[in-house]
């Protein structure tokens, strides 16, 4: 009985944290770059009974069967789909068009999770790609929240205030023009390949070593070793993960004047919110059920 009640007490937990992750996702239906999180469902090991003990020898280590142990949340996965589209008209604001097919050199075919399988049999993930943007210590940190802000200094910086990084590594400050008139973002176009230039001119503009500015695209070959932040910044835990700032329009484009939105199925969630209340609601009277059976058992068969 006891096994049960364990069994049913796992999956309360379960389907809690189940509706904790899509109340998340649907509180951020309107945060630009949000990618939404699924809760990942795994089941206990079962457990194989035998009949042993004092039996004849005709029934002596025969099986009984399995036994399920419940369910358990494993961990929260996101979802990297790109997400819709919104033109805002506002000069500081970016998004980013990501439909990477290429691996080290090799083109693949992802399914619509985001997942290939070599001719080896190993499982690729989609390429990603972020904003660059640099944090407190120095450390890179990746975005697909492109509504930035120009600081009275020239910098361009996340709405966190973490400063944007160009190719190089180094934030994005727009200097002066050949006047030495300073730029503002009405006066500077970006390029889909994230360059930035001189609307007046066409000419690109320069970074303080004389280098063509451009926005820092960091390309995650596996985005599933992304750790969320908060504020819509990720970061890298894996020693072993490769970032590279991309360039290829045919791979990735930047526009100008557009927010890309969260990628949120509002009518899924809500669906998915009802099954996880009445899984929840299930267990919850299973828990009952054992308990009132616990409690006849010890007012009233104890006594006999």
């Amino acid at each position: 009985m006891l096994r049960g009640l364990y069994t049913a007490a796992s999956g309360l937990v379960t389907q809690q944290r189940r509706h904790d992750t899509i109340t998340t996702n649907i509180s951020n239906i309107q945060t630009p770059g949000y990618k939404a999180q699924n809760t990942m469902v795994r089941s206990f090991p079962e457990m194989l009974l035998h009949l042993i003990g004092d039996e004849p020898a005709s029934r002596a280590n025969s099986t009984i069967g399995t036994l399920h142990n419940g369910v358990y949340a494993e961990e929260l996965v996101h979802q990297f789909m790109q997400g819709d589209l919104e033109q805002t008209g506002r000069p500081t604001d970016f998004a980013l068009v990501s439909h990477m097919t290429e691996v080290d050199g090799t083109a693949y075919a992802f399914d619509a999770s985001g997942q290939a399988v070599t001719e080896d049999g190993d499982t690729l993930y989609q390429p990603q790609a972020f904003f660059a943007i640099e944090a407190g210590d120095g450390t890179q940190r990746y975005t697909r929240n492109g509504q930035f802000q120009l600081t009275n200094e020239g910098m361009l910086v996340h709405a966190s205030g973490a400063p944007v990084l160009n190719r190089n590594g180094e934030s994005v400050v727009l200097g002066a023009d050949a006047a030495g008139i300073a730029y503002t973002m009405d006066r500077v176009a970006v390029s889909e390949g994230g360059l930035l230039v001189d609307k007046a001119t066409g000419q690109a503009i320069n970074d303080e070593n004389g280098d063509p500015l451009a926005l820092g695209i960091a390309q995650i070959n596996n985005p599933n070793e992304l750790v969320l932040e908060g504020n819509g910044l990720y970061r890298l835990d894996s020693e072993d993960a490769e970032v590279a700032f991309v360039a290829d329009t045919s791979q990735v484009q930047v526009l100008q004047g557009y927010s890309e939105r969260s990628n949120v199925d509002a009518a899924r969630s809500m669906v998915e919110m009802m099954e996880a209340t009445r899984a929840y609601e299930a267990n919850q009277k299973m828990i009952q059920f054992y308990d009132r059976s616990l409690e006849k058992t010890v007012s009233e068969i104890g006594r006999v």
